[in-house]
């Protein structure tokens, strides 16, 4: 096979041979037990666990020449593996395998008017083509969960992680194979050519879902190419509104928590919304610059604290991945509400407050994947909703919402159940 080491590639050969053999390696995925798919999980976070060395030398690796690149301090942190992230991931992969397999799930039954019997059942999508960048975590997270949900897996991780990728995907497919499981149902793409993503994004009939897992430019990028339907996951511009009746002390901790507990996830909160009547703000935004955060607000949020620099019109709408907060001081509830309609992108937002009826109504009026109420937008992640690990966060509306996990992987099919019927 053909690699970055060669003068000229024809990526749209080299794609369709990694499609021809993952869709034949799931295909036996489709045969294995639930039991054989578990076991297969457990090996690769065995073999991960005893590659550890190996893993981490090659993430030092990645991150000597993220450095030397100039990447900034978000991206490194996404970048980094030490001892208990690698465990970390480990684990992911062990929480995955004790998930209940969704393939063969009966969504519903029923007798059609002509008297046979309807079943709706879970199954794979097939082969799912997986583009992403810096988090070399999300190799091991997609290759679970496309195994667990039975499907085959080809994965395109960015440049900044070459070296941790591979090695992550030498040590999961080891475990697979140690297992009696098909290694080509985890492949990763062996070249970092953008040529390449460019075949994958247009191999329909032999890829049959893209997730773009990465900043905007990615997730465009692929949109705009694909010829393969895609699960897309925009910005995380994440808004927390402190409203007038929230407890100060709560506000205040779970204001630091969803900005600095770790800056550079897409849950992190970009924008804070104060309530005007909120008689804390002014200690709620010196936690957040004590944290060692700029802070870039309105009028009213800078009089609030003499460290809130002005905002452009360009702060509302991005998402800084950085010890960077945007605040604005909004009248009552139907403006925080106004904002988050017009800068959102659509990931996840949450209301600081005692009060339920405003609770409702923000849970049910602000259209998001992810509406939260008293807690920090970090938990806006699938392991943390008890579904494993996840592929990304869906923010569109078709065909996944919110995390994406085994549920979201799976599509269904019409069984029909005839007893010699024949149509009139």
């Amino acid at each position: 096979m053909q690699t970055d080491t060669d003068t000229k590639t024809d990526y749209s050969t080299l794609i369709a041979d990694l499609a021809r053999k993952g869709r034949a390696a799931q295909r036996k995925l489709a045969r294995a037990s639930d039991e054989e798919k578990a076991a297969g999980l457990r090996a690769a976070a065995k073999a991960i666990r005893a590659d550890a060395p190996a893993i981490l030398e090659a993430n030092a690796r990645d991150m000597a020449a993220g450095e030397e690149r100039g990447l900034t301090g978000a991206m490194l942190d996404r970048l980094k593996l030490d001892e208990d992230r690698l465990d970390a991931i480990a684990s992911a992969i062990e929480n995955v395998a004790s998930l209940p397999d969704p393939v063969g799930e009966i969504i519903d039954e029923s007798t059609s008017p002509s008297n046979f019997g309807l079943v709706r059942r879970r199954i794979p999508i097939g082969l799912i083509g997986i583009i992403y960048e810096s988090r070399p975590n999300v190799t091991a997270d997609a290759a679970a969960l496309c195994l667990r949900s039975g499907n085959a897996a080809l994965l395109r991780g960015g440049s900044e992680a070459i070296h941790s990728n591979r090695a992550l995907h030498a040590a999961f497919v080891k475990g697979l194979a140690e297992a009696g499981l098909p290694a080509d149902a985890i492949q990763l793409m062996p070249t970092q050519d953008r040529e390449a993503v460019g075949a994958m994004l247009k191999a329909a009939g032999l890829v049959d879902m893209i997730v773009p897992r990465g900043g905007k430019g990615l997730v465009a990028r692929v949109q705009q190419d694909a010829r393969v339907p895609v699960l897309a996951h925009l910005d995380g511009i994440c808004h927390t509104y402190i409203h007038a009746d929230a407890d100060p002390a709560m506000a205040r901790a779970i204001a630091v928590n969803a900005k600095m507990r770790r800056t550079g996830i897409c849950g992190a909160m970009e924008t804070l919304l104060i309530d005007a009547n909120f008689p804390k703000g002014a200690e709620v935004l010196a936690a957040i610059a004590d944290a060692g955060c700029e802070l870039r607000g309105d009028e009213r949020a800078q009089k609030l604290d003499p460290r809130v620099k002005p905002a452009t019109a360009e702060d509302w709408d991005t998402e800084y991945l950085d010890a960077i907060l945007s605040v604005a001081v909004v009248d009552d509830i139907d403006a925080a509400m106004e904002h988050i309609a017009a800068h959102s992108s659509g990931h996840t937002e949450a209301i600081i407050t005692d009060n339920e009826e405003a609770a409702q109504r923000f849970l049910n009026e602000v259209d998001s994947a992810i509406v939260m109420h008293n807690a920090s937008t970090q938990f806006a992640d699938g392991g943390e909703f008890g579904l494993g690990a996840e592929i990304g966060i869906a923010t569109g509306r078709l065909h996944a919402r919110g995390p994406v996990a085994l549920e979201g992987l799976t599509t269904y099919k019409w069984q029909v159940l005839g007893s010699g019927q024949a149509r009139p």
